[in-house]
Parts: C-alpha cells; sequence; structure tokens
C-alpha cells in the first residue's frame, strides 16, 4: 500500500471512530443481546429480591421500634411514679426536719431547767448539809409546842418530796425528749435511704428512657436509611425495566434483521471490488476479533464482513459495514483505531482477509459471529459461533 493512501486510510478511520456516539456490539449482535437481556432481567430479580430484603428489614425495625416506643411510655409512666414519690419523700423529710429542729430546741431547754434544776438543789443541799446543817433541827427544837413541831415537819417532808417530784418529772421530761431525738433521728435516716433508693431508681429509669430514646433514634435512622436504598432500588428498577425494554426493541430489530439477511438479495463477489485500503482494514479488524483464533476462525470472521457487504441489508462497501453503528465492538473501544494505527495484522490475518476478499466463506452466509452461548445454534470454529 502507498504511504498517501494508507494516510487517508488512517485519518478517515480514526475520523470515523471519533464520530461514533453510541456504544456498538460485535457482528453477533442478536446473540449479544440476548445475553444482555438475559442478564439484565437477572440483575433487576437480584435488585427485587434486595429491595424486597430491605422492606422486610424495614417492617422488623418499625415493629422493633413501636415496641421500644411503648417500653419508653411504661418507663416515662414509671419514672414519674418515682419522681412523685421521691417529691412525697422529700416533703417528708423536710417535716421531720422541721420536727427534729423543734425537739432539739425542747431539748437544749429541758437541758436549761436541768442545769437550773441541778444548780438549785446543789445550793439546797449545800446550804442544808454544808453550810447549816442544824437548821432543820433548830427549827423543830424551836417550834413552840408539839403542833408546832408537827406543822414544821410536814413542811420540810412536803418540801423534799416536792424536790424529788420536780427532779422525777425533769428525768421524765429528758427520757422522752431523748428517745424522741432518738426516734426522730431513726426515722430522718429511714427517709435518707428512701430518698436514696428513689434516686437511685430515678437515675435508673432515666438511663433506660435515655438508652431507649437513642436505640428508637438510631432505628429511626436505620429506618430512613433503608427507604432511602428501597427509593434507590426501586429507581433503578425502573433504569433496569426500561434498559430490558430497549434490550427487548433491539433484539426484536435484530433478529427481523437477521430473518431479512437471510431472505433478501445477494450480490455475487464478482460485483464487488475491494482497494488496498480495504484489505488494510478487514485485515486489522480479523485480527482484532480473531487474532488468537485459529486460521479458519480467522478466514470465518473475514466471511461474515464479506457476507455482509454482499447482503443488500447492510451497506455495500466493506468500510460501511465495519463502521456501522453498533456491529463490532474494537470500534467501540478504539481497539481498531490503534491496530490500524500500528498496523498489527498478521500475516495470517491478511491471508484470511485475502481468501475472504474472494469469495471464500466456511460459515455459508452467516452474518453474525461471537462466543457460544446456551441454546444459540450455529457452526463453531474456534472460540466463536457463527449463524
Amino acid at each position: 500500500m502507498k504511504t498517501a493512501g494508507r494516510r487517508r486510510l488512517l485519518t478517515g478511520v480514526l475520523t470515523a471512530v471519533l464520530l461514533v456516539s453510541i456504544p456498538v456490539i460485535r457482528a453477533g449482535a442478536t446473540s449479544d443481546t440476548k445475553e444482555k437481556l438475559e442478564k439484565a432481567k437477572q440483575e433487576k430479580q437480584a435488585t427485587e429480591d434486595q429491595k424486597n430484603a430491605t422492606e422486610t428489614n424495614i417492617g422488623n425495625m418499625e415493629e422493633a421500634k413501636t415496641g421500644l416506643a411503648g417500653e419508653l411510655a411504661g418507663l416515662t409512666t414509671q419514672l414519674t411514679e418515682v419522681s412523685n414519690n421521691l417529691e412525697t419523700i422529700e416533703n417528708n423529710i423536710i417535716a421531720k426536719n422541721d420536727e427534729i429542729a423543734k425537739t432539739q430546741e425542747e431539748l437544749e431547754e429541758a437541758k436549761k431547767t436541768e442545769e437550773w434544776q441541778y444548780t438549785c438543789m446543789k445550793k439546797r443541799i449545800q446550804f442544808m448539809y454544808e453550810q447549816n446543817s442544824q437548821m432543820y433541827l433548830e427549827a423543830l427544837f424551836s417550834s413552840s409546842s408539839f403542833s408546832d413541831f408537827l406543822n414544821k415537819s410536814e413542811y420540810f417532808e412536803q418540801i423534799a418530796a416536792y424536790d424529788q417530784k420536780m427532779l422525777a418529772q425533769y428525768k421524765e421530761t429528758r427520757k422522752q425528749v431523748e428517745e424522741t431525738e432518738a426516734r426522730l433521728e431513726k426515722e430522718k435516716e429511714e427517709l435518707d435511704e428512701m430518698k436514696a433508693s428513689a434516686e437511685a431508681e430515678h437515675e435508673k429509669f432515666s438511663g433506660l428512657i435515655n438508652k431507649t430514646k437513642g436505640n428508637i433514634s438510631s432505628y429511626s435512622n436505620q429506618i430512613a436509611g433503608a427507604e432511602a436504598q428501597v427509593a434507590a432500588l426501586e429507581a433503578q428498577i425502573e433504569e433496569q425495566n426500561k434498559n430490558i425494554s430497549a434490550l427487548q426493541k433491539q433484539l426484536a430489530e435484530e433478529m427481523a434483521k437477521s430473518r431479512l439477511a437471510a431472505n433478501s438479495s445477494w450480490r455475487d463477489i464478482s460485483e464487488v471490488s475491494f482497494t488496498e485500503d480495504d484489505r488494510y482494514l478487514l485485515a486489522n479488524l480479523i485480527y482484532c476479533e480473531a487474532g488468537g483464533e485459529p486460521y479458519d476462525g480467522q478466514v470465518a470472521v473475514g466471511a461474515v464482513v464479506i457476507n455482509r457487504v454482499l447482503s443488500s441489508v447492510y451497506p455495500s462497501t466493506l468500510s460501511g459495514v465495519v463502521y456501522q453503528n453498533r456491529q463490532f465492538e474494537p470500534v467501540s473501544t478504539g481497539r481498531l483505531a490503534l491496530a490500524l494505527a500500528e498496523n498489527r495484522a498478521t500475516a495470517s490475518c491478511y491471508r484470511a482477509a485475502d481468501e475472504a476478499m474472494r469469495g471464500m466463506t466456511n460459515v455459508g452466509n452467516c452474518v453474525y459471529f461471537r462466543t457460544p452461548i446456551p441454546g444459540l445454534e450455529g457452526i463453531n470454529i474456534g472460540g466463536h459461533v457463527f449463524y
């Protein structure tokens, strides 16, 4: 091939590649579409399964959240009762403290009375026995008569009895006050214990409530996240449905085109002339599609391309067939452009291209090929099935 001609070919090839805006698939378009359609259906089913599982999880979390809400209501009621009891206890403690304070004042007053009585009795004893122990005797002996003596004696007995009575009253009062103080102190301790217990219960229920609220909040966040995931999955399913519809439409179109090609008119190979640029293009396409295949497989790929050139359903030129929209994967990926730029085609690829352009075909009138998939019947050569 002349250098100028090859440059023109490369320029045209690169321009055609740049103008391709829609992804293309290889010559086995119908089978590829079937495979993609099945894969799309499987992906949709997987998405629906994930959506159903997520919705079930949401239901479980909603149920758990409802249970926690009921538990929280019960805890709140109990906490209210504890708080009310605590308030009652605190009021009782205040009343008891006031009562204790009053009793302590009474005790202090009693102690003062005790001290005064003790001082009085001490002075009386000192006066009677230490300073003037003869006073009672003198008073008795100085009686003017026996009647006066008896009167004075009775008087002294009354004084002594009064002192004993007052002393006994004082002791009894002091005993009662001390017992009352001890009782109130004990009650205060009991009330303090009740208060401590109530506060502990209060803290316990407060902790449970905070924990329950935290769990509810956590479930709410999880539910919100799961609902967002469901929404995303629903959107994904919608897109997958659109993709499946598009693939189904594409498959129907390709099957119709395949039947049309089988029943269409075909030109004889003698009616077509190929240029050196066509040879260069076909050899490199064969390299991209079947470079690792046996020689028969390379010839078969070339034959598919030439069959399309001969069929009235496809473009009438080799370059038109190769660059037809959404047909050959190496065109869309840029591999063909790189192969053309570096002329990667091997000698066997060129030989296969030459045989195909001379009308040699080992796949009859097949216009598609792809890697084999279950259910696809055709002519198997190397790693491809031709149909």
